[in-house]
């Protein structure tokens, strides 16, 4: 498959990663991330700079080291999702990114420990799939606080309403 690499006019995505202070994975999408991030070149994708510098936590109770190329290897966090990530949320300076790792995030919305669900959609059919939030959260509102488009994607990101009583969710 021939893909565009992020350019500079996904400065949106640069900007927001400015603000983060930490990476937090499941095992399975850490496995994907550390086979390629470690080996991408910055010249081409502008992100693998900040993916690969800053700290990195992966949510896994049967990993027992978490190797990241030849930079700092990311942090084994064993032990409850939900507990893990909000004592992260409290001990880290700046915001917590989830990528992927929907079995994680699935446990995240269920704990009303998600500020920002961000979407990006790019051109690519995988054929098979399922959503971004479990299917037995309920009704939950989100309101778009922001959208960015590139050549060939597009970002939204919503704020995301606990459902129970109608204020952001999280600490």
């Amino acid at each position: 498959m021939d893909v565009e690499p992020i350019d500079d006019t996904d400065s949106e995505q640069l900007k927001m990663l400015s603000r983060v202070g930490g990476i937090v994975l499941g095992r399975r999408t850490y496995e994907m991330f550390s086979s390629y991030w470690p080996t991408v070149d910055p010249a081409d994708e502008p992100v693998a700079e900040w993916i690969n510098s800053l700290p990195k936590h992966v949510i896994s109770n049967t990993l027992d080291s978490a190797p990241w190329g030849d930079v700092t290897p990311a942090i084994i966090e064993k032990g409850d999702p939900a507990e893990t990530v909000a004592r992260l949320r409290s001990e880290v300076e700046g915001d917590l990114i989830v990528w992927g790792s929907l079995q994680l995030t699935d446990a995240l919305f269920r704990e009303g420990l998600v500020d920002v669900l961000r979407l990006r959609v790019v051109p690519s059919l995988i054929g098979e799939g399922r959503g971004p939030t479990p299917a037995d959260i309920g009704h939950t509102v989100i309101r778009q606080v922001a959208s960015h488009a590139g050549p060939g994607w597009v970002t939204i990101e919503y704020q995301v309403t606990n459902r129970d009583d109608g204020v952001t969710s999280g600490a």
